[in-house]
């Protein structure tokens, strides 16, 4: 039996562009052998799972993308959307290599295929942060040596993201990715952290403080919005590496509303707890 619990089923077209372009700049999907991709806890409309396997194409053409939904009502129908893309009657590559299967955070693959990236977003949301490394463990136990697991969640457009990149030596990196246009505070992230984070930010927490600096730096430079937002946002990761954040983003990737730093400067101070 699939391990884990229906989610809502949200979803939207675009909603995970920040992420999957994200999980494009990693070096496993260039290298790996097996270039198998999963989309875990998909939702109600296999989209996702075609716009995913259409974004990494791009830089890993033989990419292969597998979309795991413990519903199988889920499954059934992203097996018919998947007729009318070999039909032609949608604007994804009617060759696109893509299926979909019943499955959970066991990642069932046939064949003994183990994964290079597993993609779960918005599905640990419903949990008890206490279940959270469980499910990483279980997950990265899918991974092929390198493999990355990106969890995380966002709003319902996808303008508010941010997700946790998990290896087989634990979770490694922390990233937000926000559409600047328009952002007051980029501490909106606050309501879409990863569920190992979420109930963290209070004072006390690595990722309260983190956040709380961050929105600092945004209303420091806000002179450099007359510029525009990137602007501002460039002045405002700048200020957070000077102040010593272990900031791992390029200047490239951050004009996209990017940041990333490492996991241990916001991983929580104490044990993981039910909430």
């Amino acid at each position: 039996m699939p391990i884990g619990a229906v989610t809502r089923g949200t979803t939207n077209t675009n909603r995970l562009r920040r992420v999957d372009r994200w999980i494009s700049t990693l070096p496993v999907l260039r290298t790996a052998t097996d270039p198998l991709v999963v989309d875990l806890g998909y939702g109600a409309s296999g989209v996702t799972a075609f716009e995913l396997q259409a974004r990494l194409a791009k830089v890993r053409p033989d990419v292969h993308v597998t979309g795991l939904e413990i519903s199988p009502e889920r499954v059934a129908t992203a097996t018919a959307q998947l007729a009318g893309v070999r039909d032609g009657r949608t604007g994804f590559a009617r060759d696109a290599r893509v299926d979909f299967a019943l499955g959970g955070f066991e990642v069932p693959l046939p064949g003994g295929r183990q994964a290079a990236v597993i993609r779960a977003f918005n599905v640990l949301r419903q949990y008890d942060e206490s279940a959270v490394a469980d499910a990483w463990a279980l997950m990265v136990s899918r991974l092929q040596p390198g493999g990355v697991l990106v969890e995380g969640t966002c709003n319902e457009v996808g303008r508010v993201s941010s997700w946790v990149a998990v290896g087989h030596d634990g979770p490694r990196t922390f990233t937000v990715s926000l559409r600047l246009t328009g952002l007051e505070h980029p501490s909106i992230v606050a309501e879409r952290l990863p569920k190992a984070l979420i109930h963290r930010n209070v004072p006390g927490e690595p990722v309260h403080r983190f956040l709380v600096e961050l929105d600092r730096a945004w209303q420091h430079n806000a002179a450099l919005g007359s510029y525009g937002p990137v602007q501002r946002w460039l002045g405002t990761v700048d200020a957070l590496v000077n102040d010593g954040w272990p900031v791992l983003t390029d200047r490239r990737r951050r004009r996209l509303g990017e940041l990333t730093v490492a996991w241990e400067a916001v991983a929580p101070t104490a044990p993981s707890r039910s909430t």
